[in-house]
């Protein structure tokens, strides 16, 4: 796999080619090679604009390599360039999008524009560090040995840039609507926002939709319970069992070496890069919880004339605010509110008076809501629906809700398979209703048999969809169809009925 990231505005004069590239990984590749890749991907952004002026160029399938594109912010551009399996294709286009974007957002949020740091600082180094130690943090969760998995067929019932819900009594959403207004109040402010979290699901948020994805995900990465207590990302895509399958991308021996040496050692990485100090939030194993329950953290640095740790910050995409993160654990529940800097009088004296009120405000009611909510809570298969393998997308409300990863690894290779091929189908259909700027939102069944006689159907909606697999071997069609049936009035509230 190469992913670059480069600039179309920059390096346009003979011998300054090198100047475009922002990021390229393998990291060791020789720079004519680089330049190789990059030049192959600006013609054919070029070339296929002279057909689509409005809609960029999103994939390029040759005969050896997937050329996967992303413009991340007006002229620049994110590919992905992976090789092809010998057998059956093993993943999905729009799934190996979704990861550049999701790089991209994090990053964002933490650091502002690509396009920002480059106006402000137009040499480009301290964009080039920190783009290269903040996605080498990222892929790392999808380092397994010397491989780097990236999402596949096995991955076919999960979607990126999607929120997990976790369904709740009246009572006790009521305890929570409480709980949020005591946090309003703490804060001390009227633009603060905050995010309730019960395992790896959300409970409770102010946020917009784009922050909350955001900031849902680098929760789920790096914060809950399950990623502290496993010193690694549970958003990881990485899967017990064999990893010599084609299901893995291979990196090449250049590359193991790369992700050894900076494993090994934080200090190599490309020229130029050591000369800048910055912010590493992806980095593992650097959050804790301390002994008043809040999250604390080292990667942003000390304050000036103090030996206490900085407070993280981020930025809201809708507001364009600075805010401050901060992260309280209780048990199984996690709770994240975001004050703006400017707010804060004092800095880090004026931040700790807020958590102060917490601990003596919010304390009971946070520990009442904990309980209800453990009560009722189902464990890691909750949502498992007996028989049934399956994923529910609201891409209006960017929720989706899936059969729990441990009993979709009972299904079979053909049946993974045959979904990812199936939403490869719909993701080609989507693409092209777009482009044709016709109704994407009709409705659309596809029933497909796998090679092993299982029954994979997609059903689409009204912005809705339903993607699931019955391993049911010798059934009609029908009984598949009355299957989805009942899933959708019970489930769905008859969304997918016919």
């Amino acid at each position: 796999m190469k992913l670059c990231i480069f600039d179309l505005r920059r390096g346009q004069h003979e011998g300054q080619e090198l100047d475009k590239i922002l990021y390229f990984f393998p990291a060791d590749l020789p720079f004519p090679t680089q330049l190789s890749v990059i030049g192959l991907s600006e013609g054919l952004i070029t070339f296929t604009r002279i057909f689509s002026p409005e809609a960029p160029c999103e994939v390029i399938e040759a005969e050896m390599h997937s050329h996967v594109f992303y413009e991340a912010e007006r002229d620049i551009w994110m590919v992905m360039v992976v090789e092809k399996s010998e057998s059956e294709a093993i993943w999905r286009t729009a799934a190996l999008r979704s990861v550049l974007k999701e790089v991209h957002s994090l990053f964002v949020m933490f650091h502002g524009s690509i396009r920002a740091l480059l106006d402000r600082e137009p040499s480009g180094g301290l964009t080039r560090t920190h783009l290269y130690y903040f996605i080498m943090d990222y892929l790392s969760d999808f380092l397994s040995g010397k491989k780097l998995h990236l999402p596949n067929f096995r991955d076919s019932l999960k979607e990126r840039g999607m929120v997990q819900m976790l369904t709740i009594g009246r009572e006790a959403a009521l305890e929570v609507q409480s709980l949020v207004r005591v946090l309003e109040s703490c804060a001390g402010c009227k633009q603060s926002y905050s995010l309730i979290m019960f395992q790896d699901l959300l409970v409770s948020t102010t946020l917009s939709p784009d922050d909350l994805i955001n900031l849902f995900t680098y929760t789920v990465m790096r914060l809950t319970p399950n990623a502290l207590s496993a010193g690694a990302s549970s958003w990881s895509y990485l899967r017990k069992g064999s990893t010599t399958s084609n299901a893995s991308a291979s990196l090449s021996t250049s590359s193991n070496s790369v992700l050894d040496r900076y494993y090994n050692s934080h200090d190599t990485s490309p020229v130029g890069v050591r000369s800048y100090q910055v912010v590493r939030p992806l980095q593992h194993e650097k959050w804790s919880k301390g002994k008043d329950g809040f999250l604390v953290t080292d990667i942003w640095g000390t304050e000036v004339g103090s030996l206490s740790p900085s407070s993280p910050t981020i930025w809201l995409k809708q507001t364009e605010e600075r805010m401050y993160l901060c992260a309280f654990q209780h048990k199984s529940l996690t709770i994240i509110l975001l004050i703006p800097v400017t707010s804060v009088h004092n800095g880090e004296q004026g931040l700790s008076v807020v958590k102060q009120q917490i601990l003596e405000n919010a304390s009971p009611k946070i520990f009442k809501v904990e309980e209800k909510l453990s009560r009722g809570w189902g464990g890691e298969n909750a949502y498992h629906v007996s028989g049934y393998r399956y994923l529910l997308v609201d891409g209006d409300k960017y929720i989706s809700r899936a059969s729990p990863p441990g009993k979709v690894a009972t299904l079979t290779k053909d049946s993974l398979v045959a979904m990812s091929k199936l939403r490869e189908e719909v993701d080609l259909e989507k693409s092209r209703a777009k482009c044709d700027g016709s109704d994407c939102e009709k409705d659309q069944e596809i029933c497909i048999r796998a090679k092993n006689g299982a029954w994979v159907i997609s059903r689409l909606t009204r912005g809705k969809e339903l993607y699931m697999v019955l391993e049911k071997a010798n059934e009609t069609l029908l009984y598949a169809s009355e299957a989805v049936e009942k899933f959708s009035d019970r489930y769905c509230s008859g969304v997918f009925s016919l």
